[in-house]
């Protein structure tokens, strides 16, 4: 997308807004299958909390995506977009008993991280198949909020628990037909990757009627310019080689199976803020925009650097400027960064706006969500309408005082 196209949506819908380039998901899930074509049997679960629009989980589909869901709502989502429920695994940490059977009762494939609700699921339901989640204890992830496969983690089931989990297995008489990890997000290293995996292949080895074998994802995208990535390819070709000689070992051509969420959707989205007020102080120069961390958490929540890009102005000299929202706390985006100078007016486009953004947005201070575009085979789609004063007090019940 260009930043002529990016202003033409601000025109159309107003700001702020954000807009998702379909080409690049199209790119990045291509890039993904091509680095493990050598896998027989390979199967991405694109992580629907990344970026759960309708119309999104429509183009998964379209090229041929599972879901990987952590609520019932999301399983929902996932069948309301016309996917398959055989093509959707229910991944959720802390859940009831009830919702896991609901999920069951929708058709979709569930995977069980907690000994207690394995043993009582297998008591009292035995021939439905079921994925285990292990906790290989890698300490990963570029943030400790997205680390989640270390020995203090609340999510999957220890890997020194193993014999307590074949254990109910036997007393219930219930099928493990996969074994799932994660650990963690934003990962560099791929040394970790096949450390982990190594750990999966050793508890795999030990259940004989698995179908598929799920490495979770954690693929780190640049998000900014001379920013480090994952080399996927590189992995491909690592991964691919221990995976088909470990079927082989095992008897059995299994399914590898991955869970991206940030790698097919973070650089496809951009989210566009203008410009309210530049002021000026005795230390810095703000730049306050129409926007604040109700619709963009990440800069302050994980402390993530998104380039921002003055597209309204984009061959000015540089200064510095501290990005910073309209919230009545703090709420930075940015502090003293170069952007090309700005006036009051201009559309600020962050980029890297397209994973864990709009679907951690909130109506903190009584502010509306923004509206979400796709822009697919060169047009710009409304795909979700700007909320109104309506929405905020849709659920609420006024009583007599």
């Amino acid at each position: 997308m260009t930043h002529a196209n990016l202003l033409e949506v601000t025109q159309q819908f107003g700001s702020p807004v954000y807009v998702y380039d379909s080409e690049t998901i199209i790119n990045q899930y291509k890039r993904l299958t091509e680095a493990f074509k050598k896998v027989k049997h390979l199967r991405l679960h694109y992580a629907v909390k990344a970026l759960s629009n309708l119309s999104i989980l429509r183009l998964f589909n379209q090229l041929g995506s599972g879901l990987d869901t952590v609520s019932i709502q999301e399983v929902r989502l996932g069948i309301a977009a016309g996917v398959n429920p055989e093509k959707i695994i229910f991944t959720p940490n802390g859940v009831s008993m009830g919702e896991l059977e609901e999920a069951v009762d929708l058709g979709v494939q569930i995977n069980i991280d907690n000994l207690l609700i394995l043993e009582q699921f297998g008591t009292k339901h035995p021939k439905i198949p079921v994925c285990i989640r292990i906790n290989p204890h890698v300490m990963a992830g570029g943030n400790t909020n997205i680390s989640v496969g270390h020995i203090d983690s609340k999510f999957g089931i220890s890997i020194h628990q193993m014999p307590h989990v074949l254990r109910i297995v036997e007393n219930t008489g219930m099928t493990i037909n996969g074994i799932h990890m994660h650990t963690g997000s934003d990962i560099v290293d791929i040394g970790v990757f096949l450390y982990a995996a190594e750990i999966l292949f050793d508890v795999a080895a030990k259940f004989q009627n698995l179908e598929f074998l799920d490495f979770g994802s954690g693929f780190k995208v640049p998000y900014h310019e001379g920013d480090i990535e994952t080399d996927v390819e590189e992995l491909g070709t690592k991964l691919t080689k221990r995976f088909n000689e470990f079927c082989k070992s095992y008897g059995k051509e299994l399914t590898l199976a991955f869970e991206p969420g940030k790698f097919l959707v973070s650089e496809a989205g951009f989210f566009l803020a203008k410009v309210n007020v530049v002021k000026q102080t005795t230390s810095t120069v703000f730049a306050q925009i129409d926007s604040g961390f109700n619709h963009l958490v990440r800069p302050m929540f994980y402390g993530s650097n998104h380039d921002i890009i003055n597209i309204s102005h984009p061959k000015r000299n540089k200064r510095f400027y501290s990005v910073v929202g309209y919230i009545c706390e703090t709420d930075t985006f940015a502090n003293n960064k170069m952007i090309t100078e700005i006036s009051e007016g201009d559309i600020l486009a962050f980029k890297n706006a397209g994973a864990y953004c709009y679907s951690m947005a909130s109506n903190y201070n009584s502010r509306f969500r923004p509206p979400e575009v796709l822009w697919h085979k060169g047009k710009a789609h409304l795909i979700r309408q700007r909320e109104t004063f309506d929405d905020i007090v849709r659920n609420q019940l006024e009583v007599a005082l």
